[in-house]
C-alpha cells in the first residue's frame, strides 16, 4: 500500500538513504552528506517524532540543526499515536517541499519499518479483528508482554526478532496478521518488498564490528545520562506521560522504572546499555537480505568524494 496514493516513482525526486544500528555514525554522515550535496535531512526515527524526547532518542542538537535543516522531528506529543503510514505521508510531503526548493533529500535513521514504508510502501494487511485484539491484550496484561512475544516467536520468528517484547501494539498486530492469513507478517513484508519502488534511491548502511558497536553504545548511554536524560524523563513523567506507549522506548522505560522505585539508577543504566545492544542487532535484521544496501564499517570510510559521486549519480545537477 502506498501511504500517499498512486504517484509514480518517475514523478518523485531521488533519495540518498543512510541506515544502520544505533551509535553507528548515521547522524555525522547525514550531516556531511547534506553539506556536500546541498541537501536537508529527513529523520527516519520512530522515537524522534515525539516532543520532549530529545536526549534519549539522540535527536539532532540545536547546533546540528543550525548546520543543516532537519525534518520530521517533534511531530507529536508522547501521548499521540504515530504509525509508519502516517510518518511516510509526512516524509513524502517534506521530500516534495525540498524538491520544490531545489534541495536534495537525505533520509537518515534506524527505524527499518519507516524506511521500508517510504521506499516500498506498506502491504495491504487484513483489517482489525477487535475480538482477537481484546484477547491478546488481555493475555499480555495477565501473563506479561514477554509471554505474548514468545508466542509470536513460534509463528513468526523474523518479526519477533525485530519487535521488542515491550512493544505490545506491534506484537499484537503481527499475531493478528498471522491469525487472519495463516502467513507470517514478515513473509508478507518480504513479498511486498520485492514490488515497485516508490522512489529512486541509493542506500548507505553503517555497521561497525560488534565490539566497536557495543563500546559506542555504552559510551553513548553514559553521555546521555551526563547530558540530563534522567531529568528529561522526570519532566515527561511530571507531564503525565509515564504510561504513554512512547515511554516504552529504551532509555525511557528503564528510567521510569527507576523513578517509580522499582530499580536503582545503576541497574537502570545497565539495562539501557544491554537493551540498546540488543536493539542494535534487531535493527540490522531489517537489511540482512537487502542487496541494494552498500555497507561500510564506519562513516569515516565514506569519503566526501564518494558522497559527491553518489550525489551526481542520484541527483545530477539537482534533486
Amino acid at each position: 500500500m502506498d501511504p500517499t496514493g498512486q504517484a509514480s516513482q518517475a514523478a518523485r525526486p531521488a533519495l540518498l538513504v543512510i541506515v544502520g544500528p544505533t551509535a553507528s555514525g548515521k547522524t555525522a554522515l547525514a550531516l556531511r552528506a547534506a553539506e556536500q550535496l546541498g541537501g536537508e535531512i529527513i529523520s527516519a526515527d520512530s522515537q524522534q517524532v515525539y516532543q520532549g524526547m530529545d536526549i534519549g532518542t539522540g535527536k539532532a542538537s540545536a547546533a546540528e540543526r543550525a548546520r543543516v535543516p532537519h525534518h520530521l522531528l517533534d511531530l507529536v506529543t508522547p501521548a499521540q499515536p504515530m504509525s509508519a503510514a502516517t510518518w511516510a505521508a509526512a516524509a513524502d510531503a517534506a521530500i516534495a517541499d525540498l524538491a520544490a526548493r531545489g534541495k536534495c533529500a537525505i533520509v537518515a535513521g534506524g527505524t527499518g519499518l519507516y524506511v521500508r514504508a517510504l521506499l516500498r510502501g506498506l502491504f495491504d494487511g487484513p483489517g482489525r479483528d477487535d475480538a482477537l485484539r481484546a484477547e491478546l491484550y488481555a493475555e499480555a496484561a495477565a501473563d506479561g508482554g514477554a509471554a505474548l512475544h514468545a508466542r509470536l516467536a513460534t509463528v513468526d520468528p523474523v518479526s519477533a526478532a525485530r519487535i521488542r517484547a515491550t512493544d505490545t501494539v506491534r506484537v499484537v498486530r503481527a499475531l493478528e496478521v498471522h491469525a487472519a492469513t495463516g502467513i507470517a507478517m514478515s513473509a508478507h513484508q518480504a513479498a511486498h518488498a520485492g514490488g515497485a519502488a516508490r522512489y529512486r534511491s541509493l542506500t548507505i548502511g553503517l555497521s561497525p564490528p560488534a565490539a566497536v558497536r557495543a563500546a559506542r553504545i555504552d559510551a553513548r548511554v553514559d553521555a546521555m545520562m551526563a547530558a540530563g536524560l534522567l531529568d528529561e524523563v522526570r519532566a515527561l513523567v511530571a507531564a503525565g506521560h509515564a504510561d504513554a506507549l512512547a515511554l516504552q522506548a529504551i532509555g525511557y522505560r528503564q528510567l521510569v522504572q527507576h523513578l517509580s522505585g522499582a530499580i536503582d539508577l545503576a541497574e537502570a543504566v545497565r539495562q539501557i546499555k544491554r537493551d540498546s545492544r540488543r536493539y542494535a542487532r534487531r535493527q540490522l535484521t531489517w537489511y540482512r537480505d537487502d542487496a541494494s544496501v552498500a555497507w561500510y564499517a564506519s562513516a569515516d570510510d565514506v569519503s566526501d568524494a564518494a558522497l559527491v559521486e553518489l550525489g551526481r549519480r542520484l541527483f545530477g545537477e539537482g534533486p
